[in-house]
């Protein structure tokens, strides 16, 4: 399941695990292309946290972590961004950040 977060739920929910963030819009091409690919990785391991935050409705965060493009994955570690990933990538490269922060 992927959670949607906000301003108010946002720092409660990275603060601890592993917690990856998807910045996204719903005009955004790419990011429907890459939510399959998310909801796989949020459903076969669920040991992590996987969000989304649209970037519309939420420019304070985008603009907090640097948002410029979409999608934008931010993976963090108990409340500590660890690692960024810009654009479309596959599967393995998010399974191999995951794997990185254990």
């Amino acid at each position: 399941m992927i959670l949607e977060l906000d301003d108010t739920n946002f720092g409660k929910t990275i603060e601890n695990g592993i917690v990856l963030v998807d910045f996204w819009a719903a005009w955004c091409g790419p990011c429907k292309v890459f939510t399959p690919v998310l909801e796989e990785v949020a459903n076969e391991d669920t040991t992590i946290t996987v969000t989304k935050v649209n970037v519309d409705d939420n420019s304070d965060l985008a603009g907090k972590y640097n948002v410029m493009s979409i999608p934008t994955l931010l993976f963090f570690k108990d409340g500590q961004l660890k690692d960024t990933s810009v654009g479309v990538v596959s599967k393995q490269i998010i399974l191999n950040k995951i794997s990185a922060l254990r």
